[in-house]
């Protein structure tokens, strides 16, 4: 008799993911659940998805990142800025602000590969050793600064002159295919751009600011990190020196309230497969190595600087998606919002589901939701504040009791490492058949 076949992972995850779905939608339609409480649960999944890209940068890849909230406002304004401008056109036209930051992406990205491609500092490094022998060192190094400042001069002017180009083309496509394909898709299509490209900033900053940072190590790099979250917080206090709509300190209003229970529900679930993959991936599993051990893995051949800068970027991009959702569900956006102390919350997220975990930190963006808003209506009027006093003695119980949080690095259902397919052991008749 043969084996019996094992039902897929994947089928009692997504039949729980999908009964949770329907659940919510229905309680919410038929007024079971006030808006309020739905509310809620919306923010527990953008938390969610916030969360999981953290997960993967010190969870997973064992960077303490203490900035993730800034990646967080990033994708919020960002997002917010192109939704407001097709309703409002602040920018002068519907999608002049869409197409402005899709060509400005894509022209710091031509300017990364052409350094890279030209190799500036090997060309630097070789002119220097060749001029060192017949010149002073300070002499060779003017020599060589020289005509490095203008060839990286022209290879931003080749840049710009790009983005201005690509701008153009990309104004010109969005209008006439959003014109055409009516309003309603029209408006889901732009939405879907905006979250992207609130999304693919994070992840570009991120990379950017990574270059220098990710030399440093453990807590080194957890406050040059928490350097940048604050430099992202009083940037946006002043943000309306540069661009008046987002109105720096008074807050950025009459933002587009676009995002349902759908679209919270069908980005995280996006993201948790993607994450999924890649932490089991052989992209994921160098991740995790370089947190085990980075001598280790740099001795196996792994390229520690890469990975890390793969993780911070992926985790951003989590990060900048989550923030275009909040954005489009609060309709408002103050600097208050992305403060160092909120950006806390994802780092306790992760800690209380267990580091390393993906379904820790769904569980666990699920009951740090419901336990700060839920300790808001248990307490008596007034005494409101007294749940962030309450929770932190909570937490402090857990990780006394459970350092390794609550699933540590446990997963469930289709989040587990895929196992492999058992072989075939051969029988006698077959050996002597392939010896034949």
């Amino acid at each position: 008799m043969g084996k019996a076949r094992r039902l897929p992972t994947w089928v009692p995850t997504g039949v729980v993911a999908i009964a949770l779905f329907v659940a919510v939608q229905y309680l919410a339609q038929s007024g079971q659940i006030s808006t309020y409480w739905y509310r809620v649960v919306q923010l527990a999944g953008v938390m969610a998805v916030s969360a999981l890209g953290l997960n993967l940068i010190y969870g997973f890849n064992g960077q303490f990142s203490l900035g993730h909230i800034g990646f967080y406002a990033i994708g919020a304004y960002g997002s917010a800025l192109i939704t407001k401008d097709y309703v409002s056109q602040w920018s002068g036209g519907q999608y002049l602000a869409l197409s402005w930051m899709m060509a400005a992406q894509s022209g710091v990205l031509l300017l990364l590969l052409i350094t890279r491609v030209a190799r500036f500092a090997s060309w630097q490094r070789r002119a220097r050793e060749a001029l060192d022998e017949f010149l002073r060192p300070s002499e060779s190094g003017i020599l060589v600064l020289v005509p490095m400042v203008l060839a990286l001069a022209v290879a931003v002017a080749a840049a710009v002159l790009a983005t201005m180009l690509l701008q153009r083309g990309l104004d010109a496509g969005l209008t006439a295919l959003l014109g055409v394909i009516g309003e309603r898709a029209g408006q889901n299509v732009l939405f879907v751009l905006a979250l992207l490209n609130g999304g693919t900033m994070a992840a570009l900053v991120a990379y950017l600011v990574g270059l220098p940072l990710l030399r440093l190590t453990s807590d080194y790099f957890g406050i040059a990190t928490l350097g940048f979250a604050i430099m992202i917080y009083t940037a946006l206090q002043n943000s309306d020196m540069v661009i008046p709509v987002m109105k720096g300190a008074r807050g950025m209003v009459a933002i587009p309230q676009w995002t349902t229970w759908g679209w919270v529900v069908g980005v995280l679930a996006v993201v948790a497969v993607v994450m999924r993959n890649l932490v089991h991936s052989t992209t994921g599993r160098a991740i995790v190595s370089v947190r085990e051990d980075e001598i280790a893995a740099k001795a196996m051949g792994i390229d520690i600087a890469q990975y890390k800068a793969t993780a911070f970027a992926f985790g951003a991009f989590f990060a900048g998606l989550a923030g275009g959702l909040y954005a489009h569900l609060m309709s408002f956006l103050h600097p208050s919002t992305f403060n160092v102390v909120k950006g806390f919350d994802p780092l306790i997220i992760i800690v209380f589901g267990g580091l390393g975990s993906m379904t820790g930190t769904l569980v666990a963006s699920a009951g740090f939701a419901m336990l700060i808003e839920g300790l808001r209506v248990l307490l008596p009027q007034g005494f409101e504040d007294w749940r962030f006093v309450l929770y932190p003695l909570m937490l402090l119980v857990v990780m006394l009791l459970r350092q390794q949080g609550l699933l540590g690095t446990k997963e469930w259902g289709w989040f587990a490492a895929p196992r492999p397919r058992p072989r075939e052991k051969p029988s006698p008749e077959t050996a002597v058949a392939e010896e034949i």
